[in-house]
């Protein structure tokens, strides 16, 4: 997984400064290495392993006494914390509803950060990436959402998406803004000079 380069963020700003020259839109676009490290998942599933294998262990065998299992059940819980840690198994141990609905709360609260809802004639556009689940999502304000339909940002999504799987993170970012542009130059065009907000891609580490 690798972040855009200085060269990389700067042909994003391009695209967008190309795009808001057109359009009342207000674009900004943020990209997150990931949505949360996720500690508690590996944790928890730790715990839930640690309780069962040396338990469903002793009801077959009847091996351990009581004090040999919980001796058993703390050294397991330790092994698979350490294994889950260093190994790099967190990652598939995260449900896919859990590393999107993370990833969707991110988005949401980037909105509202960067100040989207508050463009004059509500015409705030974000473009959200976050690499590790290979998540994108665009949000727009009600005065965009009331003249495009839903389902062309959809489209768009699932083509930035698959790029975002294959590596391709910039080359997704500017088709994106691209087709977005031309969906914004025909239902609103530029009526206005304005630049209320940055065109820079927001890195978020």
């Amino acid at each position: 997984m690798t972040l855009l380069t200085e060269n990389e963020q700067t042909q994003v700003a391009s695209a967008i400064a190309d795009v808001e020259k057109e359009t009342d839109a207000e674009l900004v676009t943020v990209l997150a290495a990931r949505s949360d490290d996720y500690t508690y998942i590996p944790i928890l599933w730790a715990g839930i392993l640690a309780l069962l294998v040396p338990g469903a262990l002793n009801a077959l065998t009847g091996w351990l006494g009581a004090n040999g299992l919980l001796a058993s059940q703390w050294g397991t819980f330790v092994v698979l914390c350490l294994l889950f840690r260093f190994a790099g198994g967190s990652h598939w141990l995260v449900p896919k509803a859990v590393r999107f609905w993370r990833a969707s709360n991110m988005a949401r609260r980037q909105f509202l950060e960067r100040n989207l809802h508050h463009t004059e004639g509500s015409t705030g556009m974000l473009i959200f990436v976050s690499e590790a689940e290979h998540y994108v999502e665009i949000l727009v304000d009600k005065g965009l959402s009331g003249k495009i339909d839903n389902q062309v940002w959809e489209s768009i999504v699932a083509d930035f998406t698959a790029k975002v799987r294959q590596g391709r993170t910039l080359d997704g970012f500017l088709e994106c803004i691209n087709r977005c542009g031309r969906h914004l130059r025909e239902q609103v065009p530029a009526s206005r000079e304005k630049n209320e907000l940055p065109n820079h891609l927001v890195i978020l580490d």
